[in-house]
């Protein structure tokens, strides 16, 4: 059945500009919703909704489909709708000071507890001393020192009474209180002493020890009234102090009256206060001078001694409008959790509570974090970190692998802050399964899952979102508005992007780009408004300054130093086209595609995977075309033959079987003899039963050959066969659809290898008749006579086979045994197709037949 070459109407689908109802994409109102993601939107916006724990979010997609741009700009909204959360800071704990306290204070309140705090203590840095220089207070001390004077005077009078009395002395010397005998009202010498009767001395000696009893007793009693006297002054100094400061105390209490973490906190710090009064005098008598230099220096080197009572503020939520949104670009485990920062302090490194610093789950708290999933887990334990803080539903401020060192130093231990928190990971799909499959914890913390499209439907209202969407890219980013033939090429553009004329591509970044190219091009032009012509010059450009290397393979072939003919007819010879990926370029590449026959049984020999150069797709196409064969020919006798398939002076690595109709056409131009159009390349893939498939990079394909026609020269009778399925893939450009329409170029579509063969030779495929065989003159006639006639050859040079029937033949083959094939052994076709496992291939990637 002949099969008509496609018009040029179906080669690109076109936007008419006359659709769009606006001069300038100014006049269009501003596109508020996401386009093209209604399934990603529908998660987030439920993952948002949602207040059970595990309900975070990880939207996934590949890059450039605006997951974190559609993210962002929805969480934003949906953030400005919230309340703002609470503060949080740190404040010393004054019963162990290794693990500060975590108060919860509403937005704003932190800084405003700090700065009260700090007015405190300069406050009480001034009544404290003045307190203590009032006349009441030292007439009271006064008293008391007297009042213990007077006292202890008493005791010293009794004692030396009572050492007069014996005949003895009370004596102050520099060693300190002794007693001495007395004669005549003097201390003996102690020469008069030793002059004395021994039983005087006996006497003396024990008055002596009856008096240094009374000694000790008094100085006993001198040192409890000294004690007491201590205590006393103590006693009095706490009330002074209490008297100064309580007024100081109550009014903060009455500020805070409705948080008792803070009153708390207050009651504690004044009775530290008061406990640590000479430290308010000392820091009075350095900043008025009354302290030496020499110490003040040395005060000034360590931790400022009233830092106790200032107010680490974590969390300063005072700016905020709403809840926060934290997108963290280096979730590292400090800037995650938080850290503990250190001070040099005598050569050793010490911290503090007021040393703590947040991290982005505290900035986050109350709102939303949104992280890029691979910078979360190539960051050492930031993954556990954030896993541990979901599920505990606290944060933890700690060192980094702690649990990992063998020595244990001491730090701060600060109370865990309450998480409430949205985290959003982003990442691609590979990702996401992966984490799905090996890691537990993920689908419990993970539950909602944003998959983000690559593409939309093609209709009048997308293209109107388009419309609005490049106008809201235009008023971002001040770039020059789009008239309607712009908007129209920039549609066309994007179809041509995802391959499909009845899709859009919602890979934005790339239509930004774009945009912002052909905004370039129409200032460089003197346009006031992007037009059609800009936006291609901007395709243009881009391309030529990617397909070098493109230039360069098309120029070999001008030269004729690789081979292709775009001419003439040749047997077994057939021009294939393959897509070759250079980093953000691909273009079309052809190649020649011989096929040799000879008597034998080896079967199909892909010479591409005998050097492992082919991947296991080809390599199944392979298999498949070799399957094919047998099922159309082998009725009534064994698939008998022996053939080579090779892609001429390619040398890299082959991939995809959308050159197995290719090279199947190869296969039944070399049995049957009748030479194919060298004018005509050929894609698509093919399965056991004939019927040819869609492949990937079409328009790619034919554009290459068309630019190597081109350069070679065009006849009029070049052109390419796609598979019919293909068509609503075809986006191709301008040029190459005017050279159809002039006739120059010609596009077949084909849904069978026989539409195929017939359009390559010119010559009928031919279907079997009622007697089984195909007509004279036919394809397929010639085919199976030749493989006839193959296998005739083969049976007359094997002896003692030319004997057996062919059925007799095929029930011997099945009673033998069959060897093992050896290691790396190209699967062959002989008798019925067997299902053999391709080896796996091992060079790298130089051209894609995809």
């Amino acid at each position: 059945m002949p099969v008509d070459e496609l018009p040029p109407e179906t080669l690109r689908r076109t936007e008419d500009p006359s659709q769009f109802h606006f001069a300038s994409t100014a006049e269009l109102e501003p596109l508020l919703e996401v386009i093209g993601q209604p399934r990603a939107v529908a998660a987030v916006e439920f993952g948002v909704s949602i207040p059970s724990p595990g309900y975070n979010m990880f939207a996934l997609g590949p890059s450039g489909t605006g997951r974190t741009t559609t993210i962002r700009k929805f969480l934003e909204r949906e953030a400005a709708s919230r309340p703002v959360p609470d503060d949080w800071v740190y404040v010393y704990n004054f019963q162990e000071p290794r693990r500060p306290r975590a108060i919860r204070l509403p937005p704003g309140r932190g800084a405003q507890l700090r700065s009260d705090m700090s007015n405190l203590v300069e406050e009480l840095k001034t009544e404290i001393p003045r307190a203590f220089e009032s006349e009441d207070y030292e007439r009271q001390k006064e008293r008391i020192a007297r009042e213990v004077a007077e006292q202890k005077q008493e005791e010293f009078n009794k004692l030396e009474r009572y050492a007069a009395e014996r005949g003895f002395a009370i004596v102050r010397t520099p060693a300190g209180i002794g007693i001495a005998p007395l004669r005549a009202g003097k201390p003996l010498t102690p020469e008069e002493y030793a002059q004395l009767e021994r039983g005087e001395r006996e006497h003396l000696e024990a008055e002596g020890r009856q008096i240094q009893t009374a000694l000790n007793a008094t100085l006993r009693t001198s040192r409890r009234l000294d004690r007491a006297a201590r205590e006393q002054l103590q006693r009095l100094d706490r009330e002074v102090a209490a008297f100064a400061i309580s007024p100081i105390f109550d009014e903060m209490r009455e500020a805070y009256a409705d948080f008792p973490a803070v009153l708390e906190y207050l009651s504690a710090a004044q009775r530290d206060v008061i406990e640590n009064l000479e430290v308010f005098r000392q820091a009075r008598a350095a900043e008025t001078g009354e302290l030496p230099a020499a110490f003040v220096r040395l005060i000034a080197a360590q931790a400022p001694p009233l830092e106790r009572y200032s107010v680490n503020v974590l969390v300063d939520n005072s700016q905020l409008r709403g809840a926060p949104l934290i997108m963290e670009a280096n979730p590292t485990f400090p800037n995650l959790i938080g850290r503990i920062e250190y001070r040099a302090q005598f050569g050793a490194l010490v911290t503090d509570f007021t040393l703590i610093k947040p991290g982005a789950l505290h900035r986050a708290n109350g709102g939303y974090l949104m992280l890029e999933v691979r910078e979360v887990l190539v960051n050492p334990f930031s993954w556990d970190a954030l896993k541990r803080a979901l599920k505990t539903r606290c944060i933890r401020v700690e060192e980094m692998g702690a649990e990992f060192r063998f020595v244990s130093t001491a730090t701060l231990e600060p109370e865990p802050i309450p998480l409430d928190v949205k985290v959003v990971l982003i990442g691609d799909p590979l990702l996401y399964y992966l984490l799905y499959a090996y890691d537990e914890d993920f689908r419990e913390l993970f539950k909602v899952k944003a998959d983000f499209d690559v593409v939309m439907d093609r209709d009048e209202r997308s293209v109107q979102d388009y419309a609005r969407f490049i106008a809201n890219v235009c008023r971002e980013e001040k770039l020059r508005q789009f008239d309607p033939t712009g908007v129209a090429r920039l549609v066309e553009q994007s179809s041509r992007m995802v391959e499909d004329q009845r899709k859009l591509a919602t890979r934005f970044g790339d239509i930004i780009d774009l945009a912002r190219e052909a905004s370039y091009w129409a200032g460089t032009n003197g346009h006031e408004l992007v037009n059609g012509g800009d936006v291609r010059k901007a395709v243009e450009t881009r391309v030529y300054r990617s397909n070098q290397i493109e230039a360069h393979i098309r120029e070999m072939i001008q030269r004729g130093i690789l081979l292709i003919s775009v001419d003439g007819e040749v047997a077994g010879q057939v021009n294939g086209l393959s897509v070759v990926p250079i980093g953000d370029y691909q273009f079309g590449r052809p190649s020649r595609i011989t096929a040799r026959i000879w008597p034998g049984r080896e079967g199909v020999i892909d010479i591409q995977r005998e050097t492992k150069l082919g991947g296991p797709i080809h390599s199944k196409g392979v298999l498949t075309l070799a399957a094919y064969l047998a099922g159309k020919y082998a009725v009534d006798q064994p698939l008998t033959l022996s053939a080579s398939i090779n892609f001429e002076q390619l040398y890299g690595e082959v991939e995809g079987d959308s050159a197995s109709s290719t090279e199947l056409y190869a296969l039944l131009s070399a049995l049957s003899g009748y030479p194919i159009r060298q004018g005509l390349a050929v894609t698509g893939s093919v399965n056991q039963y004939g019927r040819v498939q869609a492949i990937g990079g079409v328009n790619e394909k034919v554009e290459g050959f068309f630019d190597v026609c081109r350069v070679m020269g065009m006849t009029g009778q070049q052109g390419v066969l796609v598979p019919a399925d293909n068509v609503q893939n075809l986006m191709l450009r301008e040029d190459v659809v005017e050279a159809v329409r002039a006739g120059q170029f010609h596009v077949y579509a084909v849904a069978t290898i026989d539409e195929g063969i017939e359009i390559l030779t010119g010559r009928p495929a031919g279907e079997r008749g009622p007697d089984g065989r195909y007509p004279e003159g036919t394809i397929n006639a010639a085919v199976e006579r030749r493989l006839r006639e193959l296998a005739e050859a083969v049976r007359r040079f094997e002896p003692g086979r030319e004997e057996h029937r062919p059925e007799e033949e095929e029930e011997e083959a099945e009673r033998q045994p069959q060897p093992a094939a050896p290691a790396g052994e190209q699967a062959r076709v002989a008798g019925h197709a067997r299902d053999e496992q391709p080896g796996a291939p091992s060079a790298p990637v130089l051209a894609a037949d995809s």
